[in-house]
């Protein structure tokens, strides 16, 4: 008994702790709603929306060669890990013109993944800056209309995010330029986000069956 006692205390508990800090307290419950109703997307031919889906979205400007190593952060540690659930979805908002290199970086990742749930969307500034003005952050787009920086919106168009993130206090979105904050913060919200679904489908489809 003292032998396994001590195996217990040496190797058991340990784990079973470091599984618990590891989850998070952002894990238990739902995901905050930091923005209700953001913009709907009007400004593309391909019917790509936010409403009804969950999605990733984000902002590449007009620079897109200087943003692929975001991208590429984003599709390996987010997209490549989620991107086969249903209705989720990634939309980068794309200034009008960007169209030649948007194609040259989704061949890229073509070559890492299935890229068939990276939708791009092409806007003018004004459309843009109004897209990225509901999201109501504390961030800004630079001058080549561009963040690091991508968010996490439900099929409600609202935005998900963290109200008592350790870091950040509210943490409207996620910086690609930091794969840290992709692997021990987002990779968990968009877990959570799915889990809710995921559980709000299995109520419907359990009352369904009464």
């Amino acid at each position: 008994m003292k032998k396994t006692f001590v195996l217990v205390v040496l190797f058991i508990l340990p784990i079973v702790a470091y599984l618990f800090f590891a989850s998070g307290v952002n894990n238990f419950g739902k995901l905050p709603t930091l923005t209700q109703n953001i913009d709907e997307i009007s400004i593309d031919s391909e019917n790509v929306k936010f409403s009804d889906n969950i999605t990733v979205l984000g902002f590449l400007g007009n620079e897109v060669g200087q943003k692929k190593g975001n991208a590429f952060n984003l599709n390996q540690k987010i997209y490549k890990r989620f991107y086969e659930f249903k209705d989720f979805q990634f939309v980068m908002v794309m200034p009008v013109g960007t169209k030649e290199m948007v194609e040259e970086l989704k061949e890229e990742l073509s070559d890492l993944a299935d890229v068939s749930k990276w939708k791009f969307v092409y806007a003018e500034p004004d459309a843009i800056k109004a897209i990225f003005n509901s999201l109501q952050t504390d961030l800004a787009l630079d001058e080549n209309l561009a963040t690091p920086y991508v968010f996490i919106i439900d099929k409600d168009r609202n935005l998900r995010g963290r109200t008592e993130d350790e870091d950040e206090g509210t943490k409207y979105g996620f910086n690609t330029n930091s794969v840290a904050d992709l692997n021990n913060k987002m990779e968990d919200d968009v877990k959570i986000i799915l889990a809710e679904y995921r559980l709000a489908l299995k109520k419907n489809n359990a009352n369904r069956d009464k």
